[in-house]
């Protein structure tokens, strides 16, 4: 029991896989299908899903009747089989290629809106650039006034003593100050001007990076990217040779492995066949070596449960062989002295001598040579 189970744990594994890979395969592929037809997609669906069941069973029928098939129907389910191969591939094709195509869409609309923002920060920029120039004239002309106001001395000669006396001017200090206060006032105003532009620069440069990862395009085809650069090809053709490579593995990977499973119970399926009485009996390890194929065949047709090789006889006058004709019929004839001595009077004893005699006349209607 032990044996026939682990027996058993290989061929399940290749059905299992089989079975994962081809349900995979069919779902991807009526989804594909259901995308390109959108118009009609539940008639999609229903159609897809029904040829993707014929063709496994195809695959099946091809492998377990493929010595029995009729070789006109054997060809045209051959081709049958492989035109639903490449409807699937081609499925397969148009899901995966709208899903990448989806997120290229996703990465074209990050990328304009991305620009759209670096728009709107250089204009910022430029404006930032005048409030900055104009921004360093008021203070170089601010240090001017000061430097003015400390400098604001006028000089003359007293006429009654002759020393000379300085003193300020109070209209140039008027004047001086004025300007100056001026001046303060609209390097305020810029240096107000400058701290907003400054803040929309940061928001803008802040509002790009949350665009870029945001949506998660650039981890997506992050790969396809670095090797595209790495190639030198556009990430199109880049992910066209991807999306062949697949589709030209999994479908027909899907029907391999069917065969392989089918192939696999075939191996681990008991041998049977049917006995002297009519019956279905399975063989033992030890019923099926037998001496060739031609006293096999004979052996188990005529329900024979064991022949024995026997060697061949030499005749000493010519030394000529019993050939294997000879052999099967003296083997059958001695069966029915078996089942003769053994019950003589029963059914199923009657019908064995019956199949028995049924195989020595096919056999000597077969080999003319033989005279009896």
């Amino acid at each position: 029991m032990i044996k026939k189970i682990t027996d058993r744990i290989f061929p399940a594994l290749i059905a299992l896989s089989a079975l994962s890979v081809s349900a995979s395969a069919a779902f991807y592929s009526i989804s594909g299908l259901s995308k390109l037809f959108a118009g009609a997609a539940f008639a999609v669906i229903v159609m897809a899903a029904s040829l993707e069941i014929a063709k496994l069973v195809i695959a099946s029928l091809l492998y377990q009747y493929r010595k029995t098939l009729p070789l006109l129907l054997k060809g045209y389910l051959s081709i049958a089989c492989a035109v639903l191969i490449l409807i699937t591939s081609m499925g397969i094709y148009g899901f995966l290629s709208a899903a990448y195509q989806e997120t290229a869409n996703k990465e074209g609309n990050s990328e304009a809106r991305i620009v759209l923002i670096e728009t709107k920060r250089d204009n910022v920029k430029e404006q930032l650039e005048v409030y900055t120039e104009e921004k360093t004239s008021i203070n170089e002309a601010v240090a001017e006034l000061r430097k003015g106001l400390s400098n604001n001395k006028v000089q003359w000669r007293d006429k009654e003593t002759g020393q000379i006396i300085t003193s300020t001017s109070s209209r140039t200090r008027k004047a001086l100050e004025k300007q100056l206060d001026q001046a303060i006032i609209r390097q305020t105003e810029i240096n107000a001007k400058v701290d907003v532009l400054n803040e929309k620069i940061f928001e803008y440069e802040t509002e790009i990076v949350e665009t870029r990862i945001g949506d998660g395009s650039t981890s997506e085809l992050g790969p396809l990217k670095y090797l595209s650069g790495l190639t030198g090809l556009p990430m199109d053709r880049i992910i066209n040779y991807l999306l062949l490579t697949i589709i030209f593995v999994f479908d027909p990977l899907a029907i391999a492995l069917v065969i392989a499973a089918n192939f696999a119970f075939e191996k681990i399926r008991p041998k049977t066949r049917e006995n002297l009485y009519g019956e279905e009996v399975e063989l033992d390890e030890e019923d099926y070596p037998l001496p060739n194929e031609a006293l096999t065949k004979a052996a188990m047709e005529s329900g024979v449960e064991k022949i024995e090789k026997e060697p061949s006889v030499d005749f000493d006058d010519d030394s000529q062989t019993i050939s294997d004709t000879e052999m099967q019929i003296q083997s059958l004839q001695k069966e029915i002295d078996k089942i003769n001595i053994q019950d003589n009077t029963g059914k199923k004893a009657s019908i064995a001598i019956e199949n028995i005699n049924k195989k020595i006349k096919k056999l000597k209607d077969e080999d003319n040579t033989i005279t009896y």
